[in-house]
């Protein structure tokens, strides 16, 4: 027993001295997890250069878009056929994927030798031959009745320049085929398969193994977001956003891109961790100075590598008595199966002297152990630098996502990956210690990369189907230049019915009278209330203005909430809310006793038979307040203050807030002479000549007319722009039938429209996975606010997934696309037709003036135009295409409601006085 355990002992003393020997031998591939770290800096920045258009020419990872744009979803269905190049075998399969709500899916494969003939021979004869052995394929399936898209499996770098194209960069592994390098792949492959009248095959996708594994695990894992393959040769690919692809234009959502990491140190980044070992095998490889990286990772040459090492010991006296045998000096006579076999926990050993001996090695008990090492030390090596990329990939998915944390899926497939008994584990374990911000599943792909194949040819055919649903639906909303001249000349004739008195009643723009019959000239002065209500908040102002050379205006406000059921109540409860504003800002101020001038900016359309009287013709923007319509609002203003009696105020001007913006960009600059809300609601008002104005008394000089265009339409001359969703928008609305335009163009109902789009969207299917979350059917919960938002350009996908996310939206990156166009389509027809409609007004004041060319400036407020990334200047644009002979300056308000008001009662205040004079 005790000789047993003697030598046990003698054994492990001399397994532990072997190993000993073998690690100082070998210290130059043991690699340290600082030195695993640095290597994942510097991949990340080789990354980052392969992706810039600028950089990418010296980029050895050439970071290839593959024009994938999508992983599966689930809804993917039909019959594919996929063929595979790449490993030692050439593969056909047949793919049928079911819509069964299971996300099923069918394999059926060939496989077929690919001959030295073929992978060292000419390319005519390669796609010949690939197109034989599909024709055989479809044969023994009985597919040749059929038309069936094909998805193409190429594991070699391509240059994309779409999903069914691709240019071969360079040959890798064992293939060199000649006259192939530098064409279109595809092309190839369809001469072939053209020979073959029999068969009518559609190559719909180009794809890499790589990418098609990720395909194939997406299917399964909704979080795989990147593939790797580390067999024959090693590679990976990842979703990447486009905002950082500079080789593809667009910035909207994301592609994957195949990194081609086996390039990785082809410009000497990875020198000082290559051995003499990894030099010596290079010189003797079909491609001496390429793919460096694939040379330390992939299993064609690991066996190599240890070959290498192996004879080298030898020599020194380290190994076999120093003696070299045959096998020692033959290339390609240690293969991986050997290393794999070798490596095995528990018969390693005994393995490694039943290999050796075959290889006429005659091996000690000593060799064997250091043998084993050798084999341990290299595929450790190669694991470690394939975990460092690695780590480097999801390091930037994570920093593109902007998480602290992420939780991702990696499918993984190769030969090297599958086989070896270690090789798995060790990856794991040191991506999860390089990269603990990481929850990372590693996913077997089981069908390989041609099911991945037919997944990306079945994704890119439901693209392609939905993007025909998705034109459908929002073609009506892309209105031509022709539909906008249309609008615009419909706009002008409705501004004449406005004006003269015979068709004044009937009219739909309504061309209000002002009284406001001047505008600033800078000698205004004195203090003034302004009283501001128009939205939900109701606000009282003291305006201070100083004319002179010291000419100023300085403003006090406060805000108050108007709550919905003032809103909604009566018309007294209104008042009596607003008066109480007044006093608590009066008593704020600590100006109760002082009458002041007082301007009432009323946003709403009034009729008015002076510039103190002022008509409501009717509500709009949510108010319902009873008892208003038909009566004088100052005078409801006035019996409210009566009723309080606790002030008193001199109410001067009602103003609309249209008027106020005029007018405040007037004190800035004379020239301008119209103004333009496009906010919550919107409206234009302008200076016109008082000759045309018939509903006025007296041809001499100008007055302000206030359009209350939002109107228009409403006797159902835009019907054949209006859409199916314009009018569920106006049929769910406060005031169905009214205010037609304004609903098309106003902040206060885009929102909606965008929301009645992505019900009816999510309803073919073609959003949020076809389900209606509870929160999409809650009317006004898509506000405005959100599509500005949404559309920002410097807003990544992710961030527009966010807003959804909040609005209970679950939504995919590719829904997130979806909604932007959507959201963009609606605010971009919203600024073309208030374009068109200002290009009527402004076409008609250089009629007015009967000049050739017209400079005027335009008075802007409301927060689509001020705070929508795009309004303003597709607004701009549209005036300009419409108005040619007329050059608009576009000046932002400060406030016209507020400072408006004041100026229309100072300027009031100003003309009386001359009157009375």
């Amino acid at each position: 027993m005790f000789a047993v355990h003697l030598l046990a002992f003698h054994f492990t003393k001399l397994k532990e001295d072997q190993i000993k020997k073998v690690d100082r031998y070998l210290y130059p591939l043991r690699l340290s997890d600082d030195v695993l770290v640095d290597v994942m800096g510097r991949f990340q920045a080789e990354m980052v250069k392969g992706l810039s258009r600028d950089t990418n020419s010296t980029a050895t990872v050439k970071m290839l878009p593959s024009f994938v744009r999508s992983l599966p979803d689930g809804s993917e269905k039909g019959d594919f056929l996929a063929v595979d190049l790449g490993g030692s075998l050439f593969r056909a399969h047949e793919v049928k994927v079911f819509d069964d709500g299971r996300q099923s899916s069918q394999l059926e494969s060939k496989f077929y030798p690919t001959p030295k003939e073929v992978t060292q021979g000419n390319g005519a004869e390669l796609f010949d031959y690939i197109a034989d052995c599909l024709l055989d394929f479809m044969e023994t399936k009985n597919l040749k009745h059929k038309k069936l898209p094909l998805g193409f499996t190429f594991s070699f770098p391509c240059k994309q320049t779409k999903l069914e194209e691709g240019v071969l960069l360079a040959w890798t592994k064992h293939f060199k085929v000649r006259g192939v390098q530098d064409t279109d792949v595809v092309t190839s492959l369809r001469k072939a398969l053209q020979k073959h009248k029999d068969i009518d095959v559609d190559v719909l996708a180009l794809v890499n193994d790589t990418v098609g594994t990720m395909m194939t695990c997406g299917y399964d894992d909704e979080r795989c977001e990147v593939g790797v393959i580390i067999g024959t040769g090693t590679n990976a690919c990842y979703m990447e956003e486009m905002r950082h692809i500079d080789l593809v234009e667009g910035d909207e959502g994301r592609m994957c891109i195949n990194t081609e990491w086996g390039a990785f140190g082809d410009d000497g980044a990875l020198d000082d961790l290559r051995t003499e070992f990894d030099r010596e095998l290079d010189l003797g490889s079909l491609n001496p100075g390429k793919q460096l990286f694939e040379k330390m990772i992939g299993s064609l040459y690991l066996g190599e590598l240890v070959r290498l090492i192996l004879l080298k010991m030898t020599k020194e006296g380290l190994l076999f008595n120093g003696k070299v045998s045959t096998a020692l000096l033959t290339k390609g006579k240690i293969e991986m199966k050997h290393v794999s076999a070798m490596e095995k926990y528990k018969e390693g050993l005994s393995n490694t002297k039943e290999i050796l001996t075959e290889l006429n090695l005659f091996p000690s008990e000593e060799d064997c152990v250091a043998v084993q090492h050798v084999c341990t030390i290299v595929s450790f090596r190669s694991a470690n630098l394939c975990a460092a990329a690695l780590a480097a990939i999801l390091t930037r998915l994570r920093e593109n996502k902007k998480l602290l944390r992420m939780r991702t899926t990696v499918g993984i497939d190769g030969g090297l990956y599958k086989t070896h008994p270690q090789y798995a584990k060790r990856l794991h374990k040191v991506v999860r210690r390089l990269v603990p911000t990481c929850d990372v599943r590693f996913l077997l792909s089981l069908s390989g990369s041609g099911k991945g194949a037919a997944m990306v040819t079945a994704v890119a055919r439901r693209l392609a189907a939905q993007r025909s649903h998705i034109d459908a639906t929002l073609a009506p909303f892309l209105l031509s230049l022709e539909t906008l001249r249309e609008v615009r000349n419909k706009m002008r004739t409705e501004l004449e019915y406005g004006l003269k008195r015979e068709t004044q009643a009937n009219a739909t723009v309504k061309m209000l009278p002002t009284y406001v019959r001047g505008t600033p000239d800078g000698t205004e002065k004195g203090k003034f209330l302004a009283l501001d209500l128009g939205g939900t908040n109701f606000r009282v102002l003291l305006v201070k203005i100083k004319s002179g050379r010291r000419r100023s205006v300085q403003m006090y406000n406060k805000i108050f909430a108007i709550p919905l059921e003032i809103m909604q109540g009566t018309g007294e409860e209104l008042f009596d809310h607003i008066v109480q504003c007044i006093a608590d800002f009066l008593e704020y101020m600590g100006i109760k006793g002082a009458r002041l001038p007082l301007g009432f900016t009323f946003s709403f359309p009034c009729r008015q038979a002076s510039i103190d009287k002022g008509t409501l013709v009717g509500w709009t923007k949510g108010f319902k307040a009873t008892d208003c319509e038909g009566e004088d609002v100052v005078d409801m203003l006035r019996e409210a203050i009566r009723r309080r009696n606790e002030f008193d105020l001199d109410i001067v001007a009602v103003v609309n807030d249209t008027v106020g913006t005029m007018m405040t960009c007037g004190y800035e600059d004379p020239n301008c002479e119209i103004g333009l809300i496009a906010g919550t609601g919107s409206n234009v008002c302008y200076m016109e000549d008082m000759k045309n104005i018939e509903i006025v008394e007296g041809n001499e000089g100008k007055m302000c007319i206030n359009t209350e265009w939002g109107a228009f339409g409403d006797n159902g001359c835009i019907d054949n722009i209006r859409t199916k969703y314009d009018k569920e928008v106006d049929e769910g609305s406060l005031n169905p039938g009214k205010q037609r335009y304004e609903k098309m163009t106003s902040g206060m109902y885009l929102g909606e429209i965008v929301r009645q789009i992505l019900i009816d969207l999510t309803k073919q299917g073609l959003l949020f996975r076809g389900h209606i979350s509870e929160s999409l059917m809650k009317r006004g919960i898509f506000e405005t606010k959100f599509l500005s938002q949404i559309e920002s350009d410097r807003l990544a996908l992710l961030q527009v997934r966010r807003i959804l996310q909040q609005l209970g939206l679950d939504s995919t990156c590719e829904d997130s696309i979806i909604v932007k166009e959507v959201c963009g389509v609606v605010s971009q027809r919203a600024a073309q037709l208030c374009g068109a409609g200002l290009a009527a007004i402004v076409e008609k004041k250089r009629e007015n003036r009967g000049v050739e060319r017209l400079q005027i400036t335009v008075g802007v407020d409301g927060t689509l135009y001020k705070l929508h990334p795009h309004f303003s200047r597709v607004l701009q644009e549209t005036v300009k295409e419409l108005a040619p002979q007329c050059d608009v300056t576009f000046m932002l308000s400060e406030d016209g409601s507020g400072k408006g008001a004041a100026l229309i009662t100072a300027v009031a205040k100003r003309l009386h006085n001359v009157g009375q004079k």
